[in-house]
């Protein structure tokens, strides 16, 4: 799904699944060798755009790039690759935000969208789509950098969730293969658990391997032997 809408909207080769950080400090030090925050606003409107433009450069943000047409919009998020991107739409059709939706579910950064008008199904389908912060007709220049704070916060703790998530996927998968693969050893070399488990450590030490890629060899040769 993710890759038909890439190719709809035009997404650049590679750009899908851009790089995953932890957006601690919106001013970052440039001392250190990090560029300083790059922050995109997709807005078609010149004076909401230069509300935005405005909020972020009071609260020290300089490094801002304006897209304000929606033609080849994710090449363009590919050029500047921002930080955070903040969307702006005065008066959304529905077609409109299920775009906008589209471009949170595909890039991997905080997302901030200031609209004029919502109802409940919009709401809930950015909540969806991943947009850090949703805004109705809140558009106001002492705003712009609270809004964007939260909008890294959330970010932050629901990819520190997701990747929880992935990290506990895998330890659950990488049991069960280890589960299989010692029933496997105790079935045909007649061992128990314990030295089942230790034939298999002992397999990965000496081969410089992860216990679950040993343990997913020994599933794999017993099922291709029972085939």
């Amino acid at each position: 799904m993710a890759c038909r809408l890439a190719r709809n909207l035009h997404l650049p080769p590679g750009w899908m699944g851009m790089r995953s950080e932890s957006f601690q400090d919106l001013t970052r030090d440039t001392h250190t060798g990090q560029r300083p925050l790059r922050v995109a606003i997709i807005e078609e409107n010149g004076i909401r755009a230069a509300i935005l433009v405005d909020g972020l450069r009071e609260a020290g943000i300089n490094d801002v790039e304006v897209i304000d047409t929606m033609t080849n919009m994710l090449r363009r998020l590919s050029t500047v690759d921002p930080d955070v991107i903040i969307i702006g739409i005065e008066n959304p059709s529905r077609d409109v935000l299920e775009q906008m939706f589209q471009v949170s579910k595909l890039v991997s950064r905080p997302v901030a969208m200031f609209v004029d008008r919502s109802d409940g199904s919009m709401i809930q389908a950015a909540v969806e789509a991943g947009v850090s912060a949703y805004v109705v007709d809140g558009l106001r220049k002492e705003r712009v950098k609270p809004i964007v704070d939260m909008a890294v916060s959330r970010f932050n703790a629901f990819d520190r969730l997701q990747r929880e998530l992935l990290e506990a996927r895998s330890e659950l998968a990488s049991r069960k293969v280890i589960e299989r693969a010692k029933g496997i050893l105790m079935r045909t070399r007649q061992l128990s658990e314990q030295e089942a488990y230790g034939l298999l450590r002992q397999t990965a030490m000496n081969e410089k391997r992860k216990l679950v890629d040993i343990a997913q060899s020994v599933v794999t040769a017993a099922s291709l032997l029972e085939k």
